[in-house]
């Protein structure tokens, strides 16, 4: 899920705030994390400033788990909620590198066989990565699938397919052309990437960007173990939510959309890509374009780019993720070359929290 008030909110606060020349003490952004954290008062916070030299702060501040005494450590893993779908187009885009995939490939070449209604027709995946191919939510993900796909037998790339064809197999509920964010058009690129790849999206991922980029710590769900939990929130009750109990993140099969999990670090690894024009693991035009929108457009692979901030050297991506139980946002400055994000395990008020701690880091630059 994406807020995109909170994210064009923490661009414009940030307007009136030159950036210096050099970064200010770490002192300087741990006071910001204290100041939002205070402020907010969520479960636990997390965030990072990343360079192309890689992290060059982090902090955390709060408890694993509602009630218990156990700190937040650096080294724990946070949900990344829908900033995995940025994660899922760089996947697409390795496999273009490769020639195993193409930009601009039309459904019908994506999935050989399958039967796709008409009103699809001219309709390719790079439609489904910037939300403008048609397909809505509730289509094939409503409330009904929601509530059954946790006890589905079948493998993820089954109950993936199985998506895809229920989307593909009826004209488009929404107007080709149009944006409208929506898990299923990710779910569905996951389904091309397991349909190139012959394998699971989750395979993918670790072959292709956790492996080549040293994620060690990343993964798919809650994050087990000793780690933070989730928090649900309902007015000012909140529920810790297990994460070996099934309902602490969505379905696996919306894993494509938004279920990656990792340390500050590994995440902070995979934002200075985008500081570093590839950094080797993707080509500087390959990075162009996952960032860069289509005529008309806010919303390239992954990323939103915000309107022009003057404290920015050039176009700013940004995204936001949660699950309702986590919280992420991540803006990046790429010719500035710098990006911060925060991080919450509380599904209420994490965004709030992640929205001050962003506007904290940037006052403190």
């Amino acid at each position: 899920m994406i807020n995109r008030r909170h994210v064009m909110v923490a661009g414009a606060a940030a307007t009136a705030l030159p950036l210096a020349a050099n970064a200010e003490s770490a002192a300087a952004f741990d006071a910001a994390l204290n100041a939002a954290f205070d402020a907010v008062k969520p479960v636990a916070l997390a965030g990072g400033l990343v360079t192309t030299q890689g992290l060059e702060w982090s902090g955390v501040k709060g408890v694993r788990r509602s009630g218990r005494e156990a700190s937040a450590q650096p080294g724990d893993r946070w949900h990344l909620g829908s900033n995995t779908k940025a994660m899922t187009a760089a996947v697409f885009a390795r496999l273009v590198e490769q020639d195993r995939a193409r930009w601009g490939m039309p459904l019908a070449e994506a999935f050989p066989g399958l039967t796709i209604d008409a009103g699809w027709d001219g309709a390719v995946v790079d439609d489904f990565m910037t939300h403008t191919a048609g397909l809505k939510d509730e289509a094939v993900m409503g409330a009904p699938w929601l509530m059954t796909a946790r006890a589905d037998p079948r493998s993820l790339p089954q109950q993936r397919r199985a998506i895809v064809e229920k989307a593909l197999g009826a004209p488009p509920l929404g107007t080709r052309g149009t944006f409208e964010y929506g898990n299923a058009n990710y779910v569905l690129v996951g389904s091309v990437i397991e349909a190139i790849t012959g394998g699971s999206w989750e395979a993918a991922m670790q072959a292709e960007l956790f492996t080549p980029l040293g994620l060690t710590s990343a993964g798919f769900g809650a994050p087990k173990g000793d780690n933070p939990w989730g928090h649900r929130r309902i007015g000012e009750a909140q529920t810790a939510m297990d994460p070996s109990d099934d309902a602490s993140d969505n379905p696996l099969a919306l894993g494509p959309a938004g279920t990656t999990h990792m340390t500050a670090g590994d995440y902070g690894r995979f934002l200075q890509v985008f500081l570093t024009k590839g950094d080797g693991w993707l080509k500087p035009e390959t990075i162009e374009r996952l960032t860069t929108p289509a005529p008309g457009q806010s919303y390239a692979y992954g990323w939103i780019a915000l309107p022009p901030q003057p404290w920015a050297k050039g176009p700013v991506i940004a995204h936001e993720g949660s699950n309702t139980m986590w919280h992420t946002l991540a803006i990046v400055d790429p010719a500035g070359s710098r990006a911060l994000f925060a991080l919450s395990n509380d599904g209420g008020r994490g965004g709030p929290a992640c929205q001050a701690l962003a506007m904290g880091i940037l006052r403190a630059l």
